[in-house]
């Protein structure tokens, strides 16, 4: 018979229902029967164990928050009763913890394009790149006009529209300068057309020379203030640019090569227990094969820190996510804001109370690997291995920002659903099957499989084969459905 609730680790005080429970079912755990005080939707929490007010909560092995209340071994844990443990900026001594994967290389590659430099894209695409949201409109004029008049030849055409490049200050117009800088050199475009309009904060020049050693026959600007028909002289860049990526070709690449980002959201309570770990050990996986993999959110690290922190290869790195942590409480909290306020609606509804119990099955994503990078926000990748990158838990600027850093796609994995793609391919991973069923258009792998009676083991040699296809060119959801964007981190103000 298969199992309808879940001990995660055997040092917890919850079990997590894989089905909804109903007030008088019997919960059997450690030789025990424990009576469910209360109707409890599958995903959510049910206490195996009488706790006192204040009481710590045990899940994952780690604390999710305490009790507000004495509470029964069989009552129902959600957010009326479990409150954070969080606060503020801690100090962090380093444990370093050396796991090592022991998983074997199995010389796996996909069809990618080689780039000038080395780099390797897994699309071939025409972008234009707005430099100031004033131009967007102009560039979705010519995105149009160029798919109207070629057939085929490259992957897609896209324009990136942002409403920044302007009246911003300080860090926020820099980190929209890398941002669009990433994008501009982001191996997945097989060339780009920078538009600006002349006038910017973003003075077209300066921008052009934050791309360092570029191919110029590949990435052009066009000043729309300088030209008397910015359509015609735009078209007229966009055809070269064109001739050149459509004589590109997929070829074969070693899975060294590949970049993934790792993300989650709309997270539910199965999110640690089915989509995360499946990644996690992907992530693993992909490492080993001397791969890339990168994990964001930083505020949904919040409350397991400690566990990315000891797995640093370095001290100095160790220091860095020290920063990386406090850094955004200190943002939270210059605010006003208080550190553990997260789980949304969708989140509190989906089974997870606290930032404490997101933040745990967040982190499954990142598998076991060690650390050996940690990234400001508008980085670029620069070391293979698993990788921190500093960007907010919002879905739209952390794919962006995942994407930036020169990951060629990203993993997202998600209870609730969501459609919405960043400006690489954007796979869905479901973490139940309802959702996989009813969503069947925005997603593209179930891991809810793995409450469904298949083991780890069988599938993720099958999640592999599914990353490597979209690697080599089979389309993510989002790509099939058109739903494709960026949003750029914003912390200041505007002028």
């Amino acid at each position: 018979m298969q199992a309808t609730y879940l001990k995660i680790n055997p040092a917890d005080s919850v079990v997590v229902c894989l089905e909804p429970k109903k007030k008088g079912d019997i919960i059997k755990i450690d030789g025990r029967a424990i009576t469910v005080n209360q109707d409890t939707p599958a995903g959510h929490k049910v206490l195996i164990k009488d706790v006192a007010q204040k009481e710590d909560i045990i899940k994952y092995g780690y604390p999710i928050g305490h009790a507000m209340q004495a509470m029964k071994a069989g009552d129902w844990v959600n957010e009326n009763n479990l409150k954070t443990n969080l606060s503020g900026t801690l100090e962090y001594t380093y444990n370093p913890v050396n796991e090592p994967l022991n998983i074997s290389k199995q010389n796996r590659t996909f069809k990618g394009y080689i780039r000038k430099n080395g780099d390797v894209g897994i699309r071939n695409e025409i972008w234009v790149v707005p430099t100031v949201g004033c131009v967007n409109g102009i560039a979705e004029r010519l995105v149009n006009k160029l798919k109207a008049e070629v057939n085929g030849g490259v992957d897609n055409i896209y324009a990136w529209h942002h409403n920044y490049g302007c009246s911003q200050l300080s860090e926020d117009h820099e980190n929209t300068r890398k941002v669009l800088r990433d994008i501009c050199l982001h191996p997945n475009a097989g060339a780009v057309l920078v538009l600006s309009l002349g006038c910017e904060n973003n003075q077209p020049e300066e921008f052009m020379a934050m791309l360092g050693d570029y191919e110029k026959d590949r990435i052009k600007l066009l000043v729309t203030q300088r030209v008397d028909d910015e359509m015609e002289a735009g078209m007229q860049i966009l055809h070269q640019l064109y001739d050149i990526a459509s004589k590109d070709v997929r070829t074969d690449v070693p899975v060294s090569k590949l970049r993934v980002g790792l993300k989650c959201g709309g997270s539910d309570g199965f999110s640690g227990i089915t989509a995360n770990p499946l990644v996690g050990e992907f992530s693993d996986w992909l490492v080993a094969q001397g791969g890339t993999s990168v994990l964001t959110e930083v505020p949904e690290m919040f409350g397991a820190e400690t566990i990315l922190m000891n797995r640093c290869t370095s001290k100095e790195l160790f220091e860095q996510t020290v920063s990386m942590v406090n850094n955004f409480k200190n943002y939270f909290l210059s605010h006003g804001e208080p550190v553990g306020e997260n789980p949304s609606p969708g989140n509190k509804a989906g089974g997870i109370s606290t930032l404490e119990d997101k933040a745990l099955g967040c982190t499954q994503k990142c598998g076991k690997a060690p650390v050996s990078g940690v990234m400001e926000y508008g980085d670029r990748l620069q070391n293979p291995g698993l990788n921190l990158l500093s960007a907010p838990g919002n879905d739209l600027v952390a794919s962006t920002a995942l994407a930036s850093c020169g990951c060629h796609l990203v993993l997202f994995t998600t209870g609730r659903g969501t459609p919405f793609g960043t400006f690489v391919p954007t796979m869905k991973i479901a973490t139940n099957p309802d959702l996989a069923r009813r969503k069947a258009n925005w997603i593209d792998f179930s891991a809810g499989q793995l409450i469904e009676g298949r083991t780890m083991q069988e599938l993720v040699p099958e999640f592999i084969d599914k990353v490597m296809a979209l690697a080599s060119g089979e389309p993510a959801k989002n790509e099939i459905n058109d739903y494709r964007e960026i949003s750029i981190f914003k912390n200041g103000v505007t002028l």
